[in-house]
C-alpha cells in the first residue's frame, strides 16, 4: 500500500464539494439540452454526477420559462383535511345467504350458509382452514 493511500487512526479525510463557475454550468447546460444527446454521456464528459447536471437543466429550463428554480420555489400549501362520508356495501338481498365455493383438482364444492348465521359461518370457515 502507497504512503498516500494510508488511513490513520481510521479517520477518513472529508472530501471538499467542487465548486463550479457560471460558465462551466451554462456550457455543461448547452451541451446536455442539445438534441439526441444523453445526461449520462455529458455528465461522464464534463465528470459530473448526472443527476446534479439534469438538476442544472431543470433549473435552466425553469428560468428560462419564468418558473421559480426548484430552490426558490414556494412550498406548496398544506392540504385540508377532507373526511369522507363512505357508505356501507350493499348486501345482496336476492338470495340472502352466503356462497363457498372449494375447488380442489377438478372438484368443486359450493356451500350456502344462512346470512343470519355469517358469525358460525366464519367460525366453521376459519377451523376448516386450519
Amino acid at each position: 500500500m502507497a504512503d498516500n493511500d494510508r488511513v490513520d487512526d481510521g479517520v477518513v479525510p472529508a472530501i471538499e464539494r467542487r465548486k463550479h463557475s457560471r460558465e462551466f454550468k451554462e456550457m455543461a447546460v448547452r451541451a446536455a439540452m442539445q438534441p439526441h444527446v444523453s445526461f449520462a454521456a455529458v455528465a461522464l464528459h464534463y465528470r459530473l454526477n448526472a443527476n446534479l447536471l439534469r438538476r442544472w437543466v431543470v433549473a435552466a429550463r425553469e428560468r428560462a420559462s419564468g418558473q421559480p428554480a426548484p430552490d426558490e420555489a414556494q412550498p406548496p400549501p398544506a392540504a385540508a383535511f377532507v373526511p369522507l362520508q363512505l357508505q356501507a356495501p350493499a348486501v345482496p338481498t336476492d338470495r340472502g345467504e352466503i356462497r363457498i365455493e372449494i375447488r380442489r383438482a377438478a372438484a368443486t364444492i359450493t356451500l350456502y350458509w344462512p346470512l343470519a348465521a355469517a358469525d358460525e359461518c366464519a367460525a366453521w370457515l376459519q377451523g376448516w382452514l386450519r
